[in-house]
C-alpha cells in the first residue's frame, strides 16, 4: 500500500508518484523507512527547486489542432514552479521518467538557446510569419524567468524582426518586460492574456501556490492597459464548486483596471492530472470532492476528461450551459467583449544568422 508523503508547504501536488502510462518502475514511500529516516535525519526537508538546462535543436513547435487559435508556439521551460494543481501540462513530465506531481513543480528544465534557435527558424527562406504563442504549456513568467530571462530574449527577437507574438501568464512578472511589450504593442505585434482563477488569495495559495496573488495579476492588467498593450483577462480554469463563484468579481476587478476583453476555459484533467486533482480535493476539500468530480464528469461525457478533437475544449451539459449563459450576461452587463486583436504579420523582417537583418 502506498503511503502518501506529508503535504509540502508551497507546493500544489500532494504526492510525487511516477507515471504508470509507460510501464516505468514505480517509486513508493515505505512507512517504516520514513519513520526510521526521521529518527536518524530529522524531519524531511521540503523539496528544493532544481533547474536543468537543455539544448534542443529547435524551439518553435507547430500544431494542426482544430481546437486552439494558433499554429505555432514556444515553451522556454519544461515544468512550472507555480505548482498549479490543475495544470494540463503536468503529464509532459512523465516523458522524462519524472512525476507529474511534485517533480513537475520542483525539477524544471530551461532552454537558454531559445532566442538563437528562433532566429535560425525565422531566417529560413520558406518561413512565413504568424503569431507565436507563449505560455501555452508552462508559464513563460514563472519564477526562474527572473534568473534566465529566456522569455525576454525571445521577445527581443520578435521586436527586432517585427514578428507577432501572444503571451499567456498568471504572473505580474510580465511587467519586467513592459518596455519591450509596450513597443511591440505600438507596432501591433503583441497581445497579453493574464489568467485569474479566483479573487481569494487563500484559495489561490492552495490551487496555484507559487503564482502571483490575484490582486497582483489584476494590477498587472491595469499596468498593461495604461501602457496601451492589448490585454485580456482569462478566467481559467473554471473549477465547478471551487472557483466558479468568482466569475463576476474577476470581471468587475478587471473592468475597473481598464480591461474590456475576457475569456474563460473549463478545467481539463488529462492523464495523471485527474488522480492528482482528486488527491488534492480529498486533502483540501473533502466535504465537496465528490460533488466537484461528479460535475466535471457531467461536462465531459461521464469521464474525468474528454481528449477528443473538437470536443475537448467545449464542455457540454446543463452546468456548462448555465455557466456559459452566466458569462455572457456578465460580459454584456459590464461592457466586455471577446478578444479580437488582429496582430500584424506583414511587417516581418527576416534576420540573417549573423544577427543582422536582411535588407530584403
Amino acid at each position: 500500500m502506498r503511503v502518501p508523503g506529508p503535504i509540502q508547504k508551497g507546493r500544489g501536488a500532494v504526492s510525487g508518484q511516477a507515471s504508470r502510462r509507460f510501464n516505468l518502475p514505480q517509486r513508493e514511500s515505505d512507512g517504516d523507512w520514513m519513520d526510521a529516516a526521521e529518527e536518524i535525519d530529522g524531519p524531511a526537508r521540503h523539496p528544493a527547486t532544481t533547474v536543468t538546462e537543455e539544448h534542443p535543436r529547435s524551439i518553435l513547435s507547430f500544431n494542426k489542432s482544430p481546437d486552439i487559435p494558433f499554429d505555432r508556439s514556444i515553451n522556454a521551460y519544461r515544468g512550472c514552479e507555480h505548482g498549479c494543481i490543475y495544470c494540463f501540462a503536468r503529464p509532459t513530465h512523465a516523458y522524462h521518467d519524472l512525476s507529474p506531481g511534485l517533480d513537475f513543480e520542483t525539477k524544471l528544465f530551461a532552454k537558454p538557446d531559445a532566442a538563437r534557435l528562433l532566429r535560425q527558424t525565422l531566417a529560413k527562406p520558406g518561413y512565413r510569419p504568424a503569431p507565436i504563442a507563449m505560455g501555452t504549456n508552462t508559464d513563460p513568467y514563472q519564477p526562474i524567468e527572473s534568473r534566465y530571462r529566456i522569455t525576454r530574449s525571445v521577445l527581443e527577437v520578435c521586436l527586432e524582426t517585427r514578428h507577432p507574438v501572444t503571451i499567456t501568464t498568471k504572473s505580474d512578472r510580465v511587467l519586467q518586460d513592459l518596455d519591450l511589450i509596450a513597443e511591440l504593442a505600438r507596432l501591433k505585434l503583441v497581445e497579453v492574456g493574464i489568467s485569474v482563477t479566483s479573487m481569494d488569495p487563500k484559495l489561490s495559495r492552495l490551487l496555484e501556490p507559487r503564482a502571483a496573488a490575484p490582486a497582483k495579476r489584476i494590477a498587472a492588467l491595469g499596468r498593461l492597459a495604461d501602457a496601451g498593450v492589448p490585454a485580456h483577462v482569462s478566467i481559467a480554469p473554471v473549477i465547478p464548486s471551487i472557483t466558479d463563484q468568482f466569475l463576476e468579481d474577476i470581471l468587475h476587478a478587471a473592468k475597473d483596471k481598464g480591461i474590456d476583453r475576457a475569456t474563460w476555459i473549463m478545467v481539463r484533467l488529462p492523464h495523471e492530472v485527474a488522480p492528482l486533482f482528486r488527491e488534492w480535493l480529498d486533502v483540501h476539500f473533502p466535504d465537496r470532492a465528490g460533488k466537484v468530480m461528479a460535475t466535471i464528469q457531467s461536462l465531459r461525457g461521464g469521464r474525468d476528461n474528454d481528449p477528443d478533437f473538437f470536443t475537448r475544449m467545449r464542455p457540454t451539459g446543463v452546468w456548462a450551459d448555465l455557466f456559459r449563459r452566466r458569462f455572457k450576461v456578465a460580459m454584456t452587463r459590464m461592457g466586455f467583449s471577446k478578444p479580437a486583436i488582429l496582430l500584424d504579420s506583414t511587417a516581418f523582417r527576416r534576420p540573417s544568422l549573423d544577427g543582422q537583418l536582411s535588407l530584403l
